[in-house]
């Protein structure tokens, strides 16, 4: 199986939010593309971490995914993270970030994850 690499602790809280729900980052390392935390949706801070062989391996196996919410590339050539992003079906792409949403920016995802989208003016012309 993974291997938790960081998180399975309760996270330091000031005594004035004890009784708000909180929980820590998470990372696994040593995932496989089979595996329940790659190929679902985990609305919270869990990384799965997976080594990839190279641009084509690594596009092929996001795609392969039943979900399509959110993506985010990490590199430090500009022209190869656009190439990628460009290639993931996602309904929202990130360089060098994760989570950035504006208001301004419509929302939503492909496959099986979200329906239509919400934020911007697109979502106001869905009413």
């Amino acid at each position: 199986g993974a291997t938790l690499y960081y998180g399975n602790k309760p996270p330091n809280i000031p005594e004035s939010c004890q009784n708000g729900l909180f929980i820590s980052p998470t990372i696994f390392t040593d995932c496989t593309d089979d595996m329940r935390i790659v190929k679902e949706e985990i609305f919270g801070m869990v990384m799965a971490v997976m080594p990839f062989s190279d641009e084509t391996d690594v596009i092929n196996r996001a795609n392969n995914s039943l979900m399509g919410l959110a993506a985010g590339v990490y590199t430090k050539d500009l022209q190869r993270a656009h190439r990628v992003t460009g290639q993931l079906d996602a309904g929202v792409t990130w360089i060098n970030n994760y989570n950035l949403a504006p208001v301004e920016l419509p929302w939503g995802g492909y496959k099986n994850s979200g329906i239509g989208r919400e934020n911007g003016i697109t979502s106001l012309e869905s009413w």
